[in-house]
């Protein structure tokens, strides 16, 4: 099938984006709105709202429709089978049906599409065996080995946040001992820095102006990272991690400490480095990855 168009929509747990893009990737149109995830009615309406201004912009060409949720994916990929305690009413809701398509609408995690946007025209572009970790509030992952989507046995792969650092730590959300989400992400800042910082933004601007503990603190968290980065690529062997999230706008200020806990920690045979890069798309990737994701699965019928 041949289709020029593709509409991506992004269904975050604050924010709906959307993209109206061509099979080259340039972007026709895009929209972004409030999500309002606790009530499943009301988030629900904003998607539907969401997909036919798109469908306006695309402007009467052939399209198709992909989503990027959180989650875990079904295993036929129309919906997601696993979320829970957010976003009421996205399990097991098949998108076609919601958004009305002739045509099948593809759902992926959220964390997968925002790495297949980056292959497709972002900071990953031209590699076969990449890693993407997305630091906010929580830390998110996905994995392209040998340019196949890593999703595993029912979904799992590419939950990097939920890797161990330390057996003894306090168990996270996923039951996981002293994870890499509990280490570096937004929703431990407070208890790790003993009440002082609600963010990672002010925890990085505390360090930056000289306030040594935050240095420490923000340090430690750098540390974990290049721990986990380094253990990940003896598993995964990949040719370039991508770091995006909020985290990623620390800049040098992340990526230069990191380099340095890198070059100890990361086995290296034959002087061979991993490439740690900063993500290109911003909070568009997962947009451009579900429309990506659309086209292919249209192009395979």
């Amino acid at each position: 099938m041949s289709i020029r168009n593709a509409i991506g929509i992004d269904l975050g747990g604050t924010q709906i984006k959307g993209l109206v893009v061509t099979s080259a990737g340039r972007v026709l149109g895009e929209i972004a709105t409030p999500t309002e995830g606790s009530h499943p009615t009301r988030w629900r309406k904003n998607v539907v709202n969401a997909a036919v201004a798109l469908q306006h912009q695309a402007a009467g060409s052939d399209y198709v429709i992909g989503v990027a949720a959180p989650g875990l994916p079904s295993r036929d990929g129309r919906s997601i089978a696993y979320m829970p305690g957010r976003l009421p009413g996205l399990e097991s809701l098949v998108w076609k049906d919601l958004l009305k398509s002739p045509s099948p609408v593809p759902v992926l995690n959220d964390a997968q599409a925002a790495l297949l946007g980056e292959l497709w025209i972002g900071a990953a572009r031209g590699y076969r065996d990449a890693l993407l970790l997305t630091i906010g509030t929580g830390v998110g992952g996905a994995a392209v080995i040998n340019g196949a989507l890593l999703k595993g046995h029912i979904g799992r792969a590419g939950h990097f946040g939920h890797v161990s650092l330390d057996p003894n730590g306090p168990p996270d959300v996923t039951n996981c001992p002293g994870s890499l989400e509990d280490a570096i992400g937004d929703c431990t800042v407070k208890a790790r820095t003993a009440g002082r910082f609600e963010s990672t933004q002010a925890l990085v601007a505390a360090a930056r102006a000289g306030d040594a503990k935050a240095k420490q603190v923000w340090l430690a968290s750098v540390q974990a990272l290049g721990a986990a980065i380094a253990s990940l690529v003896n598993v995964l062997d990949p040719e370039v991690v991508v770091i995006g999230g909020g985290i990623a706008k620390a800049k040098g200020f992340l990526f230069r400490p990191l380099a340095r806990f890198l070059s100890r920690y990361e086995w290296r045979p034959g002087g061979h480095k991993v490439r740690i890069v900063p993500a290109a798309l911003d909070d568009r990737a997962g947009a451009f990855g579900a429309a990506w994701n659309a086209l292919n699965e249209a192009q395979a019928l």
